[in-house]
């Protein structure tokens, strides 16, 4: 069993590398390929420098998620069957036992791998976004982020573990439906305090200002019958000139956030048409059903780790001569993502559709040309390719292609 669940996942392993390879390459061809003409439904609002912008930051970030992606598959046979986790073990189990060993696993697993990712993310906001004019972040700034989202993932994830870590040794054989009820409540608690207590540690939030957006904003709202916690302006241009908006908590304690660089380069009619947008995502539940998936999915998850755990062939067959609750999560964190991948498409189209159903329900209660012009903006603005790779989107984007989307607001306008 232990030599063939090690081919099982060397297979896996194997496969998922190439295709994801290999879709970053198709994305890389496709749009160099087409980087000459703008696609004819947009050449009136788009021109032909900014096509071929897009084109090369689009390229520019395959190429570097390429060099990401390489960097994960190295690391992960590392840590399995390059006998790392194994080295980790024995180094910690002669200093620790319990708990305490637990956490100096896990969070040596975290560090090494937030170690081996460091560069790249420093590539890519330095050098990358710099290149292509969207970089607005100083070193000290990324000195200054690391450190904090550092000390806050020890002083949130080390409890949290500890308490997970504690569950899966003391409930017995259900485990694993205590650490899900755990971990759920755990989630809903985020979603509540995120917005007050976590998020203003990156970045300031400032009341939006009195005008014809928020007036606009605000009887949008009260058409919709969506009631927040206040409209807040986030200075996104302290990192950033990528702009967005985005509905953040939960229950009585939401917030709707607008980037700085949003609103400077909106009108407030296309402002009042991308809240639409959003507010069709709440309207529709797709908030809702996300999080439901996702409760869903770890609790799925978490049983089969509690069938999982006590399989000598499991750990044995990844590279580990040990067993125990540490590194049974580790072990099944680090490879389920490779039997999941085939699944990316469906959760891909998923997302997709919930646009599409957003986008209509803005066509409904806000004007979808003003949306059509923002989005067209948005697309201009952060360098999003007119021409991606149908198959590379299938499975990466969330969103649908930029002329699927403005072809079916462009209906919705006309029939309006």
């Amino acid at each position: 069993m232990t030599e063939n669940f090690t081919l099982l996942f060397l297979a896996a392993f194997t496969l998922t590398l190439a295709a994801r390879l290999w879709l970053k390459l198709r994305q890389i061809r496709h749009v160099a390929a087409h980087r000459g003409t703008v696609p004819t439904e947009f050449a009136e609002r788009i021109s032909l420098a900014s096509h071929q912008k897009a084109a090369a930051y689009t390229i520019d970030r395959s190429r570097t998620a390429i060099l990401g992606t390489l960097s994960e598959a190295v690391l992960l046979l590392a840590f399995t069957l390059g006998g790392g986790l194994a080295a980790l073990h024995g180094f910690w189990s002669a200093q620790f036992s319990g708990l305490a060993y637990g956490l100096a696993m896990i969070f040596s697993v975290a560090f090494i791998s937030g170690a081996v990712e460091l560069p790249l993310s420093f590539y890519s906001q330095f050098v990358v976004e710099a290149r292509h004019g969207f970089n607005r972040m100083t070193p000290a700034l990324f000195v200054s982020d690391l450190v904090k989202q550092t000390l806050l993932g020890v002083a949130i994830g080390a409890p949290v573990i500890a308490v997970v870590l504690w569950l899966m040794d003391a409930m017995g054989e259900h485990w694993w439906l205590w650490v899900w009820l755990f971990w759920s409540g755990f989630n809903l608690l985020m979603l509540f305090i995120f917005p007050t207590w976590i998020a203003p540690l990156f970045n300031k939030f400032t009341p939006l200002p009195e005008g014809d957006a928020k007036t606009r904003i605000e009887a949008l709202l009260e058409r919709c019958g969506f009631r927040s916690n206040g409209l807040f302006v986030m200075d996104g241009s302290k990192r950033s000139a990528h702009g967005n908006a985005y509905f953040t908590g939960f229950g009585d304690n939401k917030r709707i956030v607008f980037f700085d660089t949003l609103l400077a380069r909106l009108t407030p009619s296309e402002i009042e048409a991308v809240l639409a947008h959003e507010l069709g995502h709440f309207r529709k539940k797709h908030i809702a059903q996300r999080i439901a998936l996702m409760f869903a999915g770890s609790l799925a998850f978490l049983w089969l780790l509690g069938q999982l755990i006590d399989a000598p062939w499991f750990y044995a067959g990844l590279g580990v001569p040990a067993q125990g609750t540490a590194l049974a999560l580790i072990l099944f964190f680090l490879v389920v993502p490779l039997f999941l991948f085939p699944l990316t498409p469906l959760s891909s189209r998923w997302s997709r559709r919930h646009e599409f159903e957003a986008d209509a329900y803005a066509a409904e209660h806000a004007d979808a040309g003003e949306l059509i012009r923002a989005l067209v903006k948005l697309y201009d603005d952060n360098a999003s390719t007119l021409t991606p790779d149908p198959l590379h989107s299938l499975f990466h984007d969330s969103h649908p292609p930029a002329a699927q989307r403005i072809a079916q607001l462009k209906l919705k306008e006309r029939l309006a």
